[in-house]
C-alpha cells in the first residue's frame, strides 16, 4: 500500500516512522502547510515526496490508496469525509469527528464504499484495557456492573502543542470541550464489555483561570468547562463513570482504568498497582491477585525487582509508560516493530499501524472501525450538552453495528504471556 500522511507535527512523527518501516507499506508521502516542518520531517525519515496541503495531495497523488490524518482534532471529520469521497482508505488520530452529523456521514460513506476507516485510539492497546478486555471476554468477571476510567491532561502542559499549530489565537482552539475528546477514557471500558451507552448525565467545572482558555466567548465552542464528569447507562445495564479533566494537579499516566467490576470478579488500579479479585459470587474461594507483572511495562517490572525505582517519582514518569507490557503481544507485529521498548503511549502505536495496514490489505474491519469509533465519540458529544443543561439526563443516539457480512480482523489471545516467538514470523502479509 501507499499512504499519504497529513500533518507532520510532534504527535505524527512516530507514525511516520512506523508506516515507513512496515514491510507492507511501499511508500509514505507527507503533506503539511508548514514548509520548514515538512522538509525537516522528510529529511529525518528519508521521505522522497511531499505536498504543501491536504488538497494538493489529494489532487496530485491518485496512486495513494490510503490517507492518515494527524491535524488538529476539530478538523478530522471534514478531512475524513473528503478523503473517503476521493476513494481513499483513511486512518485518523482521535477523534473521528466533532459533530454527530459528521460521524453519520462518515459511517454512510464507509458503508457505501466499503473503504476502510480506522480511528487511531491509543488507549485501545493500553495494557490495562487489554487486560480488562481479555479477562472480561473469558467470563471470569461475570456480568459487567460498573467501571471508571479517565483522561487527565492539564491544559498548562499543552500550551506549546496548541500554540505550535494554532497560531496567535491558539487559545480559541485549546478551549475545546473536554467531552469532545473522550475516546481515550471511553474506549478502554466500552471496548472491554462490547456495549454502547444509552443515556448520560454530565456535570462540568466552570473555569476562571487567567489563561482565558475556557468561558463563553473565549473559544470556538463557547465552552465554559475545563473538567467534565459523566455517568453513562450502558446497553447491558451497567454504569460507567468517565472523567475528562484539563485543569488538574496530576502527573502521568494520564489515561487509565481505575476500576472495572463484574458481578464475579473485578480489576482495580492505582497508578502502577494492579489487582484482580474474585468475589463470593464466583463460586470459588475469594482471593486477590497482583497482576502488575502483566500490566506494567517490562522495564518497570525489571527496575522494581532490581530495587532501582525511586518510589517518590519514577513509577509515573515517562520512562515507565513508553515500554511494552507482557500482556501486549509483540509476536503479532512485523519483526521491524517488535524490538524497541520506546514507542509512545505504552507502545500502542505499532499495534495501531499494523491494524490499519492489515485491514486495508485484507479488506477486513479493523478494531476501532467507524462504528466502534462512533460509539466512543458520540457519548461525549451528548455528555457536553448535558453539562450545559446542568446535568440533565439525555438519550444518546446509536448508529448501530458494523454490517454482519463485513469480517473483522481477529487476533488470538496468547496462552503464555512469556512466549513472544510465534504468530507472525513472515516479513510480509502477502
Amino acid at each position: 500500500m501507499k499512504i499519504g500522511i497529513v500533518g507532520v507535527g510532534k504527535f505524527s512523527d512516530d507514525f511516520i516512522r512506523l508506516f515507513n518501516i512496515h514491510p507492507d507499506v511501499e511508500e509514505v508521502v507527507l503533506a503539511d502547510l508548514d514548509k520548514d516542518r515538512l522538509e525537516t520531517s522528510m529529511k529525518k525519515h528519508g521521505i522522497k515526496r511531499c505536498f504543501y496541503s491536504f488538497d494538493e495531495m489529494l489532487d496530485n497523488a491518485p496512486e495513494l490508496d490510503s490517507i492518515a490524518i494527524f491535524t488538529q482534532r476539530h478538523l478530522h471529520g471534514p478531512m475524513i469525509i473528503e478523503a473517503l469521497k476521493r476513494g481513499k482508505h483513511v486512518y485518523s488520530a482521535v477523534p473521528i469527528g466533532c459533530t454527530v452529523d459528521e460521524i453519520k456521514e462518515i459511517i454512510d460513506l464507509v458503508k457505501t464504499t466499503r473503504l476502510t476507516y480506522m480511528m487511531g485510539e491509543t488507549c485501545y492497546y493500553y495494557p490495562c484495557a487489554i487486560y480488562c478486555r481479555e479477562k472480561y471476554k473469558s467470563g471470569d468477571m461475570g456480568k459487567f456492573v460498573y467501571g471508571e476510567s479517565q483522561y487527565y491532561h492539564d491544559i498548562c502542559e499543552m500550551y506549546d502543542d496548541f500554540s505550535r499549530s494554532g497560531g496567535a489565537n491558539w487559545q480559541r482552539v485549546a478551549g475545546i470541550p473536554p467531552m469532545f475528546y473522550p475516546t481515550h477514557s471511553i474506549s478502554m471500558i466500552f471496548s472491554a464489555i462490547d456495549q454502547y451507552a444509552t443515556k448520560v448525565s454530565c456535570m462540568g467545572l466552570r473555569d476562571n483561570h487567567p489563561d482565558n482558555i475556557y468561558g463563553e466567548g473565549k473559544n470556538n465552542w463557547d465552552n465554559p468547562f475545563s473538567n467534565e464528569t459523566a455517568l453513562f447507562q450502558m446497553s447491558g445495564g451497567g454504569v460507567v463513570r468517565i472523567n475528562e479533566f484539563r485543569r488538574v494537579g496530576i502527573n502521568k499516566p494520564s489515561s487509565y482504568i481505575t476500576c472495572f467490576y463484574g458481578d464475579k470478579g473485578a480489576y482495580e488500579c492505582s497508578v502502577t498497582n494492579h489487582s484482580y479479585q474474585r468475589g463470593v459470587a464466583s463460586g470459588e474461594k475469594p482471593y486477590i491477585e497482583d497482576v502488575g507483572p502483566l500490566v506494567n511495562t517490562i522495564e518497570y517490572n525489571e527496575d522494581l525487582q532490581n530495587g532501582t525505582i525511586d518510589m517518590a517519582h519514577d513509577p509515573i514518569s515517562v520512562k515507565y509508560i513508553e515500554g511494552f507490557a507482557k500482556i501486549q503481544d509483540r509476536a503479532r507485529l512485523p519483526k521491524t516493530m517488535r524490538d524497541t521498548r520506546k514507542f509512545s503511549h505504552y507502545n500502542s502505536h505499532p499495534f495501531l499501524v499494523d491494524d490499519f495496514v492489515r485491514a486495508v490489505l485484507s479488506g477486513k474491519l479493523p478494531p476501532n472501525n467507524a462504528w466502534d469509533s462512533a460509539r466512543y465519540m458520540i457519548p461525549g458529544l451528548i455528555a457536553h450538552e448535558s453539562a450545559l443543561r446542568g446535568g440533565e439526563l439525555l438519550d444518546i443516539p446509536d448508529l448501530g453495528n458494523a454490517p454482519d457480512d463485513w469480517e473483522k480482523l481477529t487476533y488470538e489471545i496468547k496462552e503464555n504471556y512469556e512466549d513472544m516467538s510465534r504468530y507472525y514470523d513472515v516479513e510480509c502479509l502477502h
